[in-house]
């Protein structure tokens, strides 16, 4: 009844809440992003998406479509496998930043690792910047973190804005340096932090550094200062800083896919994990709403 190609665009769309992000994911023309969209929904009868030209929005039956998508799209790739009988086997070593070690993430290597158990799978748990040059260097296979600014590789999983967040009724003293609560180098939240503090105008100190996201939260659960993070992952108990405090803007940041240099097993088993990643993207991101389109 459903077209799994129909859903796979729906997932990505839902998950970048962003036709033509979704275009881009998919290497598709835009007007087949929507083509496949209308074609869903006229096939379940309902709408899936509220969007205009500013805004795209799940509807509560495109909130109900998530789960059947993941558990059909799940339920096609394993019994394409099954008849195919091919079985992933090999070494394959994954990159994670920071960023997901509060998220949902270790549900989708757990399915992963039931479908494919004879797949070795080795996780590395690291800075974004950290990651990309382990990738460089050969010595991962497949990476999710995000995006340096500027770079345009990798396969988008999502676009999402960076704010600054802090503990609830922390106050900012204009005429002090503003206290960060930073990664180490070379964290890209922390680069774009100084960045655009550097372009305001505005002093600022290190009132802790940590290669632990956990430190970070603590120190910032604390109240010794502010730290930029990404609006849909800010951790319970932190709360964005209000827009009264002054501080500038921090723009937008991507999370993307990136592929080693491996052939073979490797390769095979990094494609069927980003397949599972970019599939089960929402559960990453949940709360994540109303975005403009990109």
């Amino acid at each position: 009844m459903y077209d799994p190609a129909q859903l796979r665009t729906f997932l990505a769309v839902a998950q970048t809440l962003s036709f033509t992000a979704a275009a881009r994911r998919l290497g598709v023309r835009q007007s087949t992003v929507s083509q496949h969209v209308r074609r869903l929904e006229d096939a379940t009868g309902r709408q899936l998406f509220a969007r205009d030209t500013h805004r795209v929005d799940l509807t509560a039956d495109g909130e109900a479509m998530l789960g059947f998508a993941r558990t059909i799209l799940e339920a096609h790739e394993r019994a394409s496998a099954y008849f195919t009988g091919t079985r992933l086997r090999g070494r394959l070593r994954f990159g994670a930043s920071e960023d997901f070690v509060q998220t949902r993430l270790p549900e989708i290597l757990q399915t992963f690792r039931r479908d494919h158990p004879e797949v070795e799978l080795e996780l590395t748990v690291e800075l974004s910047g950290t990651l990309h040059r382990q990738l460089e260097a050969g010595r991962l296979d497949l990476v999710l973190a995000k995006r340096r600014a500027g770079d345009t590789h990798g396969q988008l999983v999502w676009q999402d804005a960076l704010v600054w967040i802090g503990a609830p009724g922390l106050r900012l003293d204009p005429d002090r340096p503003v206290p960060l609560v930073v990664f180490p180098p070379p964290g890209i939240t922390r680069a774009r932090a100084l960045e655009v503090l550097e372009e305001q105008g505005r002093s600022w100190r290190i009132a802790c550094t940590s290669g632990s996201l956990s430190g970070l939260v603590a120190a910032a659960h604390a109240g010794l200062g502010v730290m930029a993070h990404t609006r849909g992952l800010v951790p319970p108990g932190l709360e964005p800083v209000p827009a009264r405090a002054g501080l500038p803007e921090l723009g937008a940041v991507d999370f993307v896919l990136l592929h080693g240099r491996r052939r073979g097993g490797a390769q095979q088993a990094a494609d069927a994990l980003a397949t599972a990643i970019l599939a089960g993207g929402d559960r990453l991101i949940r709360g994540v709403r109303g975005r403009e389109p990109a």
